[in-house]
């Protein structure tokens, strides 16, 4: 009994898919440490602030991985990770409770952010928890449509940065949307790996992606304007004397970015794996540096 609860509690850890959580903690480390700059950080909003981004990740992994089965997109010529529906190891029943269980708690959680700052975080909240539900499920799953990519910048970039400051803080300076930007471009480029990756498992699944409809070419140059864009907005922000110059620590982590687009580059198929881990670090890394340039130099 104890080795099939191990077993079963293994395969949920694989639907959670726990290599994609340095996506969503960056925003709210960001945050965070604007937060600490300002001199106005509360411990219990951080805390639900970055709760309720892991689990509304592994909320949007468990879905996906639901919807996506519902609609015939994961078949056995699938290079990305294992998905538990498809392939039969967990039930379609079960994930659906997952799915509610889990959006339930964030939820929950999500009461107390707006007992403390209001409706509008109730606003953001929905629509959040519906843009995650709507990336591959629902009447029109935007995923299916070109829309990834947007809606990504949105939830990951503008949504988590300035919802998470402003449910902390209080308040949402300019400073704090334009430290939103570079965050949202660095994990736009996970989804842009992953869609090149899955080029012609989505076409034949009539997943429309912006990697489908434009090519890998395009997808090569889209990295490459978001990487762009995520390091010169810190070092403008600086020049125009909108944050101190400790912003520019990100530019540490520019050999790994560098490194991460040439493999981009020369890699295919399953080896872009490899190219998604790494993209996930990178703009984790990012926003390491930049939150220890926010709060050591002043």
């Amino acid at each position: 009994m104890t080795s099939l609860t191990t077993s079963k509690f293994s395969l949920w850890v694989l639907a959670a898919r726990p290599k994609t959580l340095p996506a969503a903690g960056a925003p709210v480390l960001v945050a965070i440490a604007f937060s600490i700059r300002a001199g106005s950080f509360q411990l219990l909003p951080a805390v639900a602030c970055l709760l309720i981004s892991l689990v509304m990740q592994i909320g949007a992994n468990i879905s996906n991985d639901l919807f996506d089965n519902d609609r015939g997109s994961d078949t056995e010529e699938r290079l990305g990770p294992t998905r538990m529906t498809a392939s039969g190891l967990i039930s379609a029943r079960e994930m659906r409770i997952a799915t509610i269980l889990i959006f339930g708690f964030t939820a929950f959680i999500g009461l107390y952010l707006v007992w403390l700052r209001g409706w509008g975080v109730l606003i953001l909240g929905i629509a959040i928890i519906l843009a995650a539900l709507a990336y591959t499920g629902g009447p029109f799953p935007y995923g299916y449509y070109a829309l990834g990519d947007v809606f990504v910048f949105l939830s990951f970039g503008l949504a988590a940065v300035c919802g998470s400051y402003y449910a902390i803080v209080g308040k949402l300076p300019v400073s704090i949307i334009l430290a939103a930007i570079p965050i949202g471009l660095l994990i736009v480029n996970i989804l842009v790996v992953n869609n090149t990756r899955d080029i012609d498992t989505d076409r034949s699944a009539r997943k429309h992606t912006l990697a489908v409809l434009l090519g890998r070419g395009a997808m090569q140059i889209e990295y490459l304007v978001c990487l762009l864009g995520a390091y010169l907005i810190p070092l403008g922000m600086w020049l125009l004397g909108i944050t101190s110059w400790g912003v520019i620590f990100t530019w540490l982590s520019f050999p790994l970015a560098i490194s991460q687009y040439r493999k981009f580059t020369r890699f295919s198929g399953r080896e872009l794996n490899l190219v998604l881990a790494g993209t996930a670090q990178l703009a984790l890394i990012f926003s390491i540096l930049f939150s220890l340039g926010i709060v050591l130099v002043r």
